[in-house]
């Protein structure tokens, strides 16, 4: 479905993302791994869009993406979860969702706004918010300010605004950054429920290891920009590219326990 081909980005003379070639096929969810500025979040920004590439494509369904900015991509199946869009502050968490709806029901080719069809159907596009709202246990919110949202629900309402936008390829940037312990399971929650569609392909950015075991079917690992593994998770996690890269054990101490790489003493 999304393909990725010699995908390169270069900020002077620093290669951030070094020719990534890598396909992502429906039913999957991939995890994308790797040390701290080690080029997930751009490679993140130039499927989305949101960074030109210097070089290489990006593809969905055999159609070259590469020439199109952020809406055009989200128009064409693209839907980047929490840097997706601006919550409306001042609106309803209803309000939200059903702008999120009318847009996606007015399509690509619709000129300007008809306001007797958006009255007409003002119904049937309340009935799908507050449907997405249900999924994402809102319902008892949605005639709440977002404003006077909670961090965490105001996440919730960011996936909801994403599932309204009806994406081919859903894609989360770690999802739980910023939530409490409490707050957390519900967006992995909403991510296992979304994996269930087996018609969608979701690649998830996340640092949190137990959570990338339970939720990806496949791991790939970047490391200064260039990818350098790709393959079942525990496979991925076990590998000595992974160990020295990401979870800072040394070749030469293969027998140590993995952990993350901290300060010198």
């Amino acid at each position: 479905m999304l393909e990725t081909r010699d995908l390169t980005i270069r900020f002077g003379g620093h290669v951030a993302v070094n020719a990534v070639s890598c396909a992502f096929a429906p039913g999957t969810l991939t995890a994308i791994v790797g040390p701290n500025g080690a080029g997930k979040t751009t490679y993140f920004n130039l499927i989305s869009g949101q960074l030109p590439a210097s070089a290489g494509t990006v593809a969905l369904n055999g159609r070259d993406l590469s020439g199109l900015g952020v809406s055009a991509r989200t128009r064409a199946g693209l839907g980047r979860a929490f840097q997706l869009t601006n919550l409306f502050p001042n609106l309803s968490v209803l309000e939200n969702v059903r702008l999120a709806v009318q847009a996606t029901r007015a399509g690509p080719h619709r000129r300007g706004l008809n306001l007797w069809s958006i009255w007409s159907d003002h119904a049937a596009l309340t009935r799908r918010a507050d449907e997405i709202l249900e999924a994402v246990a809102m319902r008892d919110k949605e005639h709440a300010t977002v404003a006077s949202l909670p961090h965490g629900d105001q996440r919730k309402l960011e996936v909801a605004l994403l599932m309204a936008l009806e994406p081919q390829v859903f894609m989360f940037d770690e999802p739980t950054a910023g939530m409490s312990h409490d707050e957390a399971p519900v967006i992995l929650n909403l991510i296992r429920a979304l994996k269930q569609d087996r018609s969608k392909t979701i690649l998830l950015v996340e640092h949190k290891m137990d959570v990338v075991r339970e939720l990806a079917d496949r791991i790939i690992v970047l490391h200064n920009g260039t990818l350098v593994a790709d393959g079942d998770p525990a496979e991925v996690i076990a590998s000595k590219v992974v160990q020295e890269a990401y979870l800072g054990v040394s070749s030469a101490d293969p027998g140590s326990d993995p952990a993350p790489k901290g300060p010198p003493p």
